[in-house]
């Protein structure tokens, strides 16, 4: 019996891989498995990997022929999954000794549908803790609760896939996998729909993950085309809170965040291709005007002047070419 599945997708990760792999041998148990997924590197990583699939206990090696992003990766690793409880690491993170035995205790002991912690996040030399937006600790709660209010950060906000554990059941309700070939932004239509349709979460302040974060591959630092999914991913996050029961109280929440985000793209534009800065303006402009318009205009009054601003002045662009869209 496999009572956790660790699902890890690679991409391209050569420099870091040994880092990942040496701390999962560090929590190795005789009832883990440890799911690794190559993405179709084209560096050494799929030797590291095949390596540690004869030397690291419970290892199993998937590569994919062809690349498929980390959500498609993540729902290879879901469907090869035996375990009790699921969770996730990303291929270039690692892990403190022993934290995975630390989580799974914490589910079984609050016997919820999933847990949420807090995690370390690394940039260059520095480390910095960074904390679930939810204040009650070790409390099980119904997850909607802790979608609102529209005007903080809150549990949605905090989207790490790996900052958590996962009972089977929420598989098996088809709640766990992603929206499949979105290439960022991947864990927010995710998170939104364990928030409104699982029946039980907690957090907890227990620190293990350590994030790296600046890594020169990672997408949040590539200003192409593959970053302008936040769209699509955001378009779901709206359309599929905008048919759920509490939409008129969840709807605020979902489009102050989508605009948010927007401006935060638009605010270092510089950082992307002068193509893909383009398609951002004219696709965020596109993405404005399908959001509730009475929702939108609430949430534009409600934001700081500089974003709302920004977000002013992009609304009232022209309409775009026919072939522009999300």
């Amino acid at each position: 019996m496999v009572k956790l599945s660790v699902i890890v997708p690679f991409y391209n990760v050569q420099q870091y891989a040994p880092d990942t792999l040496k701390s999962l041998r560090a929590n190795a148990r005789a009832d883990f498995e440890f799911i690794l997924v190559d993405d179709c590197s084209r560096d050494e990583t799929p030797d590291i990997l095949a390596r540690a699939e004869r030397e690291l206990p419970g290892a199993v090696y998937v590569r994919h022929e062809k690349n498929g992003g980390l959500a498609t990766a993540r729902n290879t690793g879901i469907d090869k999954a035996r375990g009790d409880y699921l969770t996730f690491l990303d291929g270039d993170d690692w892990l403190a000794p022993g934290y995975y035995e630390q989580l799974l205790a914490s589910i079984e002991d609050l016997g919820c549908d999933f847990v949420r912690t807090d995690h370390v996040q690394c940039t260059a030399r520095a480390r910095t803790i960074h904390r679930v937006p939810h204040g009650r600790r070790g409390v099980v709660m119904h997850p909607r609760d802790a979608i609102l209010p529209a005007d903080r950060s809150t549990s949605v906000d905090y989207a790490y896939a790996w900052a958590g554990i996962y009972h089977r059941r929420l598989v098996d309700r088809g709640l766990l996998h992603f929206t499949d070939g979105l290439r960022t932004a991947e864990d927010r239509p995710w998170i939104w729909k364990l928030h409104r349709e699982a029946e039980s979460f907690a957090t907890v302040g227990l620190l293990g993950v350590f994030y790296r974060r600046g890594v020169a591959s990672s997408l949040t630092q590539i200003g192409d085309v593959r970053q302008l999914d936040f769209i699509r991913a955001f378009d779901q996050v709206v359309a599929e809170t905008a048919t759920d029961r509490d939409a008129e109280k969840l709807l605020p929440k979902a489009v102050r965040t989508y605009c948010a985000i927007i401006s935060h793209h638009l605010g270092s534009i510089e950082r992307f291709e002068p193509a893909v800065a383009r398609k951002l303006k004219s696709m965020s402009a596109v993405a404005l005007r399908r959001m509730p318009q009475d929702v939108l205009d609430d949430a534009l009054d409600s934001m700081d002047v500089q974003r709302a601003t920004r977000l002013r002045r992009l609304r009232r662009r022209p309409a775009p070419a026919a072939g522009v869209a999300a």
